[in-house]
């Protein structure tokens, strides 16, 4: 599954050396990911290649999935005027479940607030920074491909672990496993609810204390 993460127009510092290369990563100005380019470039190319011997139904499959590849890899602009103690949800998708979570079971190492939104095959696959703050931790952990709307997929599928701190110290823990799986503060106000649709980079999930 691709994942990608996206600043939306919040101010974000990392603890890592501020590149060329890492501001055009995060601040993708393209309606697409620029992962997705040479996936759309060779289906184009393929499709042309297949116009020119006139194997139409081909050149029309072909299109269709070079299509689709766009429409996977887009990249929409977002913007949020929330309140700097706004936390947004990082993925587009499906809010599955809002949980209370005790200090062993969550990696904020306290009682948090644990949100969980399944991302589907036609969601924007697009991650977005949820609050401003600075990065303090990224970590990866190989595993195994259980469907991602599966309760153990968040504990054994293979995951990137990312630690946020913000201005006054608090954390904020998301995990992407296809699906997002966000860590607050226990004292959180919590807007959102499961069922409901959300917008990676716009939709509120919560507030901060």
């Amino acid at each position: 599954m691709y994942l990608l993460l996206h600043s939306s127009k919040r101010q974000v510092s990392r603890n890592m050396s501020s590149s060329g290369n890492l501001h055009t990563r995060i601040y993708n100005t393209l309606p697409v990911a620029k992962e997705g380019l040479p996936f759309i470039f060779f289906g184009l190319a393929l499709v042309l290649l297949l116009l020119y011997f006139r194997s139409f139904i081909l050149t029309l499959l072909a299109l269709l999935c070079t299509l689709f590849t766009v429409y996977f890899f887009r990249d929409p602009k977002r913007d949020s005027d929330a309140g700097d103690r706004a936390v947004l949800v990082p993925a587009d998708g499906k809010v599955l479940a809002i949980d209370s979570v005790e200090e062993q079971d969550s990696p904020l190492g306290v009682p948090s607030v644990k949100a969980s939104v399944f991302m589907s095959l036609f969601d924007v696959h697009v991650n977005r920074i949820p609050a401003s703050g600075r990065i303090s931790d990224i970590t990866y952990h190989p595993g195994k491909f259980f469907a991602a709307n599966r309760d153990k997929a968040s504990e054994h599928n293979e995951r990137n672990r990312i630690t946020l701190e913000t201005s006054d110290g608090q954390r904020i823990v998301f995990v992407q496993i296809a699906g997002i799986i966000i860590y607050l503060p226990a004292n959180s106000r919590i807007l959102a609810r499961p069922g409901h649709r959300v917008k990676g980079g716009q939709t509120i999930l919560g507030y901060l204390s």
